[in-house]
Formats: C-alpha cells, structure tokens, sequence
C-alpha cells in the first residue's frame, strides 16, 4: 500500500492557498473526490476546507479510522452532517467551491449552513494546480505504465481469431488486475464513464458514439454504447486497442495496432501518418509553440499527409483535440487543442492520439502518455510502436 506522502500535501497545499490569495479567497472547500484525494490523500467520504491561514482540515463522514491512516494531515474530524462543520471554520466572507462538479443540492446546503458568505468557483485554480505532476506522481505513472507494456506484450499470446472483442477486453482486464491496474478510470465529467477495454476491429472502428472521441465502436447495449462489443474478430482486419491502465489512482493512456495475419494496406499507411504526426508534434512542443498551435500544426501535417479527411475523425465527426493531460484525472489539463494558448512546460503529462478514422472501413492511430521534462519529452509508455501480427 502507497500512501500520499506529508511533504506532498503540503506542497500542494502551499501551492494552492497561493492561488487562492491571488482570487482573494478567505478559504476553499473540497467536496468532489478527486480533488480532496489530490490535497488530502484519501478518498473516504469526506469534505475538506483548506483556509488561507491554518491548517487543513478534512471533515470525515466515513470511514474515520481508514481516513486517519490514509491521510497525513494533522485534523482529520469525523462528522454527522455539513452543520458541524460551521463550528470550525470560523467566519470566511469569500469561498471557494467545485462549482464544475458540484451538484446543485449539495450548492444550496452550503449556503443554508454557513449563511451569507460569497462563493467563487475554484475548479480553474485545483485545475491550474494538479496540471504539474510531481516526481511522486510520476513515479505512480511510471509503475502504472509498467503494468500497460506487460498487458500489451500480452496480447499476442491471447488474440485469436473468432473471439469477440469484448472477451479480449475482459481477459485482458483480469491480467492487468493481477499487476495492479485498479480497473476504474476517473474522468471529471457528469454523463461520460471511462473504463480500459477499448478494442475496435475492423469495420466497428468506424462507429460514432456519444463520447469526444473521433471514433466510439457499438459497446455492448444502448445502455452501454461505447467500447468493446460482441463483434467477433476476423482474420484480416486491423484491431485498435486502446488499453488505459490505473495504479494507485494515477493512470497512463496508451493505443497500438494489431491484426491477425495481415493488415489492409490503407490502415498500415495511415498508422504511419499517425505516427509521423505523433513525433512531429512532440518536437514542435520543445519549440515553445501553444497548444492551439500544435494543434494546427497537426492538421496541417495529416493534409500534407494525404489523410486530412480522416485525421481525428470524418466529417461531421472530427474533434477537435490531439492530447489531452492524464493523471489522477484521464482528461485534465494539458490540451493540444484549438483555443488552449498556452504551452506544454515542464512537469507535465498528457496523451498524445493522432488518430484516423476511415467512414465504413474501420480506424487506426497510436497513443502515448508522454512527460515534459528537462527540457526534452519523455515516453512513459514504451510499449513496441510496430503493428504487431499474429499468426
């Protein structure tokens, strides 16, 4: 068991009343659990206020004792009700609450508790604060990334003709179990659930979904329309698998190619365009250029590329973004996205997915979760680039 260093919560912590004495807040409050798991350590149900001057202190509702061995912050109080938590905070004017997530019930007991106190909204600044990954995160990245390359290199031995995709996904989940992957995914957002087996053969790879993705595949039901499906895999065909692994709440994001004795030329051709567009772009990073720039940048290669009409989608279902940051969250920032003018610096972590999508014949690409560091980027996941074919 990993447990949040205390020197890391403090860190953050600093970092953040930082922030918060920029946007003149007198406190902040914690209530989404990522976030409090990011500044307190533990993902017990929980409320944490972290004031401007002070300590910390993480409200419990359950379970106390785990919480108290989980985190590392000195006032970890168990609670009934939101109403104890007025006796301890003393008099804020102006707080902050996770208004991007927040439900609205949960917006107007605050409000009947701690009366007429200002509320801004802080997501921007605990996004802001988590998009520089520590060399303590890193390292759970590291490990998780470990994990992705073992259950890649897995694959072959497994693929086989005939099997449906979502038996892939499931025989390839339970391995990853077994070295540590915690099979959930988080991503901060209301109607989207991210879960590791996506696997899209042949044709399915041209299947639109709900989700912000250039392609979705059938999924198993229209309860359940995304992903892996019941489609069996044919010989032939190209097989994308985008395999996301968790480790200790921190995950890396990865997608390779394969296929099962031969793969149709136009989908090699175009993996090569995606990779060409994947490296390209890491070296026009070092550049310094914006992240709304290296997006257009990547356009403009996939049209030189010859394959502008299926990069990240086809119309009307492109999308409009190359990376997105990963962490403790599988969409957090950095993006490599139109209107994002800020650069990729140091310390961050983000995957990079050119992808191709082809309408009635299938989708390739490849993905990468790649840290910026010392001046260079760094491929955390190193997992064979080459369409692998199995006999």
């Amino acid at each position: 068991m990993i447990y949040t260093p205390k020197e890391e919560t403090e860190s953050r912590t600093a970092r953040l009343k930082a922030l918060m004495e920029k946007a003149s807040l007198d406190g902040a409050f914690f209530h989404y659990k990522i976030d409090y798991y990011y500044l307190a350590g533990t993902m017990q149900d929980a409320i944490l206020y972290v004031p401007l001057e002070g300590e910390p202190t993480l409200f419990v509702r359950r379970e106390i004792r785990r919480a108290r061995r989980e985190s590392p912050l000195s006032q970890v109080i168990p609670i009934r009700s939101l109403k104890t938590v007025k006796d301890y905070i003393g008099n804020p004017r102006r707080v902050g609450l996770q208004l991007d997530v927040l439900p609205y019930n949960f917006v107007t007991s605050f409000h009947k508790v701690l009366g007429d106190v200002e509320v801004a909204d802080i997501s921007p600044l605990i996004n802001d604060l988590r998009k520089i990954k520590s060399p303590f995160e890193i390292s759970l990245m590291e490990k998780a990334a470990v994990i992705a390359k073992k259950v890649y290199e897995k694959i072959p031995e497994v693929l086989r003709e005939g099997m449906m995709e979502i038996e892939l996904g499931g025989i390839l989940e339970a391995y990853a179990k077994t070295l540590g992957h915690e099979g959930l995914l988080r991503v901060r957002s209301q109607n989207f659930e991210a879960y590791s087996w996506h696997i899209l053969s042949g044709k399915v790879g041209s299947v639109v979904s709900q989700m912000n993705s250039p392609m979705g595949g059938l999924g198993m039901s229209p309860a359940f329309p995304v992903g892996a499906s019941r489609k069996k895999i044919r010989r032939g065909e190209q097989i994308m698998i985008d395999f996301g692994i968790c480790y200790h709440g921190y995950q890396v994001d990865e997608t390779r190619m394969f296929a099962i004795g031969s793969i149709p030329e136009l989908f090699a051709k175009a993996y090569d365009a995606c990779r060409e567009i994947h490296y390209r772009v890491l070296d026009k990073a070092l550049e310094g250029a914006t992240c709304a720039e290296l997006f257009s940048y990547s356009v403009d290669l996939a049209d030189k590329l010859g394959f502008g009409d299926n990069y990240l989608g086809y119309a009307p279902h492109k999308v409009n973004f190359l990376a997105h940051g990963i962490g403790i969250e599988l969409s957090e920032a950095p993006f490599i996205a139109t209107k994002m003018d800020y650069p990729i610096e140091e310390g961050m972590t983000f995957a990079i997915e050119p992808k191709m999508v082809f309408p009635r014949q299938g989708c390739c690409g490849i993905e990468n979760t790649v840290l910026m560091e010392k001046g260079r980027y760094r491929v955390l996941s190193d997992i064979d680039e080459r369409i692998i074919i199995v006999d």
